[in-house]
């Protein structure tokens, strides 16, 4: 997950515009994952600068990132800076996991994904949203020709260019999340899109 990094210099602004961008709809879509969650202990995996705080209810929040920067805009009151690749917390310790818009940016989906089961108690529940492509040929063409103009347009609105020139570019980093997420050591319970044309993808995984 070191690849977060690369958003350090904008921390202030990335929650901003990432509202912008997608229509005002991005807490909507983190809520459709957040609603499906289990209370109790939840691990906020990729926390950024806190933008879901305010839908995890009474939910016991730790907020985890690699860049400090980004969590020195959290007010979640338990902060770690660390990697999804190696969580430093104990076996069993979380009711739930959530993350959204992170996966693109992990160095191994893999390990992350082995890190995320040993952490949830048996029976707990992880909540993944994040972005890609549409499915079928046509829109996924329409939507990499769109988002090859937008994205760099956008970074360039607030200084940040190469940043979005590289989030442009991780949209095409991974498989539909049925491939992704079907083959790891929890059980896949149901994917879903959201967004114009599904090209946000949200995922719950069970822990047996």
């Amino acid at each position: 997950m070191s690849n977060g990094a690369v958003f350090s210099d904008i921390a202030g602004r990335y929650d901003r515009l990432n509202a912008v961008l997608s229509l005002g709809q991005d807490q909507k879509w983190r809520n459709t994952v957040v609603s499906r969650l289990p209370g109790g202990r939840l691990l906020d995996l990729g926390a950024g600068t806190g933008a879901a705080n305010e839908i995890f209810g009474s939910h016991e929040v730790v907020a985890l990132d690699p860049a400090p920067e980004m969590l020195a805009l959290n007010s979640a009151p338990s902060r770690v800076v660390s990697v999804g690749e190696r969580l430093p917390f104990t076996d069993a310790s979380f009711d739930a996991v959530f993350s959204a818009y992170v996966f693109r940016n992990l160095d191994s989906v893999e390990e992350t994904m082995e890190e995320i089961a040993r952490v949830l108690r048996p029976g707990g529940v992880a909540g993944i949203v994040d972005l890609g492509r549409p499915t079928g040929d046509f829109t996924s063409k329409l939507h990499r020709a769109g988002t090859s103009v937008i994205l760099p347009l956008a970074g360039m609105s607030i200084g940040a260019r190469d940043e979005y020139v590289y989030l442009h570019h991780t949209l095409d980093k991974h498989p539909p999340p049925e491939e992704l997420l079907g083959s790891g050591p929890l059980e896949l319970v149901e994917t879903w899109r959201l967004g114009p044309m599904g090209f946000v993808w949200a995922g719950l995984l069970h822990n047996p």
